[in-house]
């Protein structure tokens, strides 16, 4: 009993140490698969209707800084001055627990890359604090470029298109060199909901996000913006 006891108080500190080891394994190796993709495949394997995930890294010099700057524009225009959380977007959000709405949303590009690359895809507030806490890590441990590298790779831009190699071979029908500025905002664009939105069949509301993120990227000063973290 005793020693059933002492492994169960062991398992936090085993199950942490296990986590460490993989971000600091991950901030040098590319990234083989996420929870999300796992999830994703684990569902194909039982339907004939689902596919398998699609998916190949790609290392950040070779993505294309159109993607870079859509993708900030899109879902976290603070990217480079935050510590992986935004406090307003965070307060926002508890408050909206406190009075029994959805604390969805405001997330920024690095607690996403904790959720999709360790966590699942509810809204609960447990997994709420885990991706918080993991945003945390990261920053920490990987950096910027890092962070925005990995996001660029495993972000869900379609029903099975996991990152930008497969979105853009399989979805714009292009090689990933040869994306625009208008593309990267079109993808970017169906990031808040990959399997509602379609980038071979854009509706008028992905038409107008684009045109929006295409703005942003000028206003937030185009590839130059980038410089603010990659010499980090």
């Amino acid at each position: 009993m005793k020693k059933a006891l002492k492994i169960l108080c062991l398992l936090p500190v085993i199950l942490l140490g296990v986590f460490l080891t993989i971000v600091v394994l991950l901030k040098w190796l590319p990234v083989p698969t996420t929870a999300f993709m796992l999830h994703h495949n684990w569902k194909a394997l039982w339907s004939e209707e689902i596919e398998f995930a699609r998916y190949q890294w790609v290392p950040y010099e070779d993505i294309p800084w159109t993607l870079k700057m859509a993708v900030i524009a899109s879902e976290d225009q603070k990217f480079p001055d935050h510590w992986g959380i935004d406090v307003a977007a965070t307060q926002a959000a508890i408050r909206a627990y406190r009075e029994g709405r959805s604390a969805g949303g405001g997330s920024t590009i690095t607690q996403q890359v904790a959720k999709n690359l360790f966590l699942w895809g509810d809204r609960s507030q447990v997994r709420k604090v885990l991706e918080w806490g993991i945003a945390i890590v990261l920053e920490q441990f990987w950096g910027k470029e890092r962070i925005l590298e990995v996001y660029l790779n495993i972000a869900q831009f379609g029903k099975q298109e996991f990152g930008v190699w497969a979105a853009t071979e399989y979805l714009l029908m292009k090689p990933l060199p040869n994306v625009s500025v208008q593309d990267a905002a079109l993808m970017a664009a169906v990031l808040p909901s990959p399997a509602r939105y379609d980038i071979k069949r854009p509706s008028a509301y992905m038409r107008s996000r684009q045109a929006f993120i295409q703005r942003q990227i000028n206003n937030l000063g185009g590839r130059a913006y980038l410089r603010r973290f990659e010499a980090e």
